[in-house]
């Protein structure tokens, strides 16, 4: 497969049920190569993850470790069906990366297809939020048209979730596939990620890699495969920042 240059869906021990310092996520980062690396620790809704306090400092990380950019931010929760996320909006105004997603345990307990679209439609439109994450989680079905054609006109990340594919979120294959497809066919921008909660699963992303490109997915389309893709999204999410500052390119 294709070398990626960022893994942008990682979580730190501060998940609660994560494994690994940030330190340590970044020196596996290096050794692999990685120039991006996404840590995006849950969400205060999530069962032993941190208070909103934690996002609130987490500036205080360096911008860069052992060579690798750090994007520091949050997989946020999705808690009702207007799309609401378990942070306030000015903490996730400060923060580098956003992700969203449904979980169990976390302040959303799930509805019809149509609900659960609507909630992730009202997410991918919340102006702070960058990407869409494991949306093919067999618990909260979705009208994958429908939201992949919302990510599409929003330039908005549709994720393509390895550990779905592998050690979680088991049944996911047939959706994930499905989304892959849309997103081929309507040119939405495509997240490859992890979602590592361990430092030496960073950067495993073949699975999700082989199932986007067997549905059609172009490189083009993948955002992280290249430091460039990387650097162009964030850009255009007005969240590329330089290395020597914390302060966002404008």
């Amino acid at each position: 497969m294709s070398s990626f240059a960022g893994d942008l869906h990682t979580h730190s021990l501060a998940s609660g049920h994560a494994y690994s310092t940030i330190t340590e996520m970044a020196m596996a980062a290096a050794d692999k190569g990685l120039t991006y690396l996404g840590i995006a620790d849950h969400g205060p809704n999530m069962p032993g993850a941190p208070h909103y306090y934690y996002f609130g400092n987490i500036k205080v990380v360096p911008p860069q470790i052992a060579g690798v950019n750090i994007l520091t931010g949050v997989e946020a929760n999705i808690i009702n069906a207007d799309g609401e996320l378990d942070l306030p909006m000015r903490i996730l105004a400060r923060l580098p990366w956003v992700l969203a997603g449904f979980h169990s345990d976390a302040g959303y307990s799930g509805g019809s297809l149509e609900g659960n679209t609507q909630a992730a439609i009202n997410a991918l439109s919340n102006p702070h939020v960058d990407a869409l994450v494991h949306p093919g989680n067999p618990s909260y079905p979705l009208d994958y048209e429908q939201v992949v054609t919302v990510a599409a006109e929003l330039g908005k990340a549709i994720e393509i979730n390895n550990a779905s594919l592998t050690v979680v979120r088991h049944g996911s294959l047939d959706n994930c596939s499905l989304i892959a497809r849309w997103a081929a066919k309507l040119g939405a921008p495509v997240l490859i990620s992890s979602d590592a909660h361990f430092s030496d699963d960073i950067g495993k992303l073949d699975a999700a890699y082989a199932l986007a490109k067997e549905c059609g997915v172009s490189d083009d389309q993948i955002i992280n495969l290249t430091t460039e893709g990387i650097e162009a999204y964030l850009a255009k999410r007005g969240k590329l920042v330089r290395q020597d500052s914390a302060r966002p390119l404008v």
